[in-house]
């Protein structure tokens, strides 16, 4: 990042082989949207350019950069608040053959689908915590940077969210 911001524009080319997925993964799972997390994805590296003169190279690249998606995350929520959307998983079962393997993979989708839910009726707030470190698979320090506060109260957030999620998938599934 620090040569894009030198100037070095077509190293984003590089940055966006090595972070598409991980930001789509984050966006997707905050959203339950792959359409509109594609195309915040595309605004995140837009807004990298945009903003690398804020880059200082003294933090993380992946901190920095998770600060803009969350940035264009919210613009987005801010954006469309009265707009209803809903994960859509009956994709993942048109794929699927028939027989024993079929049966395993659709109660592998449907378990996946129920984990989708539970995780959308999270509050925003533990929805984001637990992408970042579950799915991310960021440490609690990188997350603490982030969302701008301490290690230890990301710990706190972490382990509600957990339990919330888990309360909250059983509902669903019964």
């Amino acid at each position: 990042m620090l040569r894009v911001k030198a100037g070095d524009v077509d190293r984003m080319g590089l940055l966006f082989e090595r972070y598409h997925r991980p930001l789509f993964g984050f966006l997707y799972h905050m959203l339950g949207r792959s359409d509109t997390s594609e195309d915040l994805v595309q605004n995140v590296f837009y807004r990298m350019l945009k903003y690398r003169h804020t880059f200082t190279g003294e933090g993380e690249f992946r901190t920095w950069m998770y600060h803009l998606a969350r940035n264009v995350l919210a613009d987005h929520v801010k954006k469309n608040r009265h707009a209803k959307h809903h994960a859509d998983v009956a994709d993942v079962a048109e794929h699927l053959g028939g027989g024993a393997a079929a049966d395993a993979g659709l109660e592998r989708a449907q378990e996946v689908a129920t984990l989708h839910q539970a995780l959308a009726r999270l509050s925003p707030e533990h929805r984001e915590v637990l992408v970042l470190s579950r799915f991310q698979e960021m440490k609690y320090g990188e997350i603490a940077q982030v969302l701008g506060t301490t290690e230890g109260a990301v710990k706190v957030r972490v382990h509600r969210a957990m339990h919330e999620l888990k309360s909250t998938y059983h509902r669903i599934e019964n």
